[in-house]
């Protein structure tokens, strides 16, 4: 069966683009300029720092809906009615992203934080690190899974309608699960300034891509198509000056401590491997085709960075912990992802054995 022209168009891509190859390159390059910026002219990014409300910053709240909104653009909801023809995968990728994701990165981040890596990291900064490395496995990724689907040959209808599934619940399970494994890590929660994130970062921006989305759609699909292609440079430059900012603030902290970075990829790359395989795994033992098993192990390890740093940035300030161990995600998330997908790719005879 295949899908509507209109929705082939949002999942079938020729592939990972060069900047997103080479992400990884571009945020090292975006950590020495922060730094060196942040360095040069401190008062610059003091004067960003202040300006925000009910402690949430205006210049990166604009950044973060050039981020997000295109990507969202992506993203038809009218696909959930497609969830009904890969129940089971669905079933595991929503288990994974939800019951286990989150969890295993706060049983990850108490064990790796918390107790094996504590004395060669920041005491003061310890709990901020823990809040962060939740706050990126608490949003499943919404933009980069397409690609991800792609490159390992997945179902568009599959990804599609799960993507758009995963951003429904998104709106609700959010906050409550970010919420809940703060207070269990005895992180006190500004709930006001969660419930304002959650509103700002992902109910405003959904509400405006649903209806630029219906608006671009009634003229014809070129319409959105073209759309997505203006803002995609956007987005990605939008990216780019937010993980300067971040750096400029975390720059002193890193050139005490540069190990730091390389302590909170630890957890991260530990979580990605382990859901990746469960899901894939799982899918497996309930017999799911391989092109629905491969983006649901990728949907089930990857994560919605943008969402993660605006909101550790909101809850608890650029130079914070929580905002430095949500960039290591971005830092990371090509290169694992990637390899994630050659697994998938390369053991799809294994997985076809019954």
């Amino acid at each position: 069966m295949r899908l509507p022209p209109s929705q082939q168009a949002l999942i079938i891509k020729p592939g990972i683009s060069v900047f997103e190859k080479n992400l990884t390159w571009w945020v090292l390059a975006c950590i020495v300029v922060g730094i060196a910026v942040g360095k040069v002219f401190p008062s610059i990014f003091q004067t960003i720092g202040s300006l925000k409300i009910a402690e949430v910053n205006l210049p990166v709240a604009i950044l973060i809906w050039l981020m997000i909104i295109p990507m969202l653009l992506k993203v038809d909801f009218g696909a959930m009615k497609e969830v009904l023809a890969h129940t089971r995968g669905i079933g595991v990728t929503l288990f994974i992203n939800w019951f286990v994701k989150p969890f295993s990165m706060a049983l990850l981040a108490w064990i790796f934080i918390r107790h094996l890596f504590s004395d060669m990291l920041p005491v003061e900064q310890l709990d901020s690190y823990v809040a962060g490395l939740i706050l990126l496995a608490a949003a499943p990724c919404t933009a980069m899974v397409f690609v991800w689907s792609n490159l390992c040959g997945g179902d568009a209808k599959f990804t599609l309608s799960q993507v758009a599934l995963n951003d429904a619940i998104m709106l609700f399970a959010f906050a409550p699960i970010v919420a809940l494994l703060l207070g269990l890590s005895s992180i006190v929660v500004p709930w006001n300034t969660l419930f304002l994130s959650v509103l700002l970062f992902i109910v405003v921006p959904v509400v405006i891509s649903q209806i630029l989305r219906k608006m671009l759609l009634l003229k014809n699909q070129k319409s959105l198509d073209m759309m997505l292609k203006c803002l995609h440079p956007i987005s990605l430059t939008a990216l780019l000056v937010t993980l300067v900012l971040l750096f400029g603030f975390q720059g002193q902290q890193i050139l005490d401590q540069p190990i730091i970075i390389g302590l909170l990829a630890v957890p991260i790359i530990i979580q990605t491997y382990f859901n990746s395989m469960l899901a894939y795994w799982l899918n497996k033992k309930f017999k799911v085709a391989h092109c629905v098993a491969g983006p649901s192990a990728l949907i089930g390890a990857s994560n919605f960075f943008e969402l993660a740093v605006a909101t550790a940035i909101a809850l608890f300030g650029f130079n914070s912990g929580a905002a430095l161990a949500t960039v290591v995600g971005v830092l990371i998330e090509v290169p694992v992802m990637l390899s994630v997908v050659t697994i998938v790719n390369r053991s799809r005879a294994w997985y076809e054995l019954h």
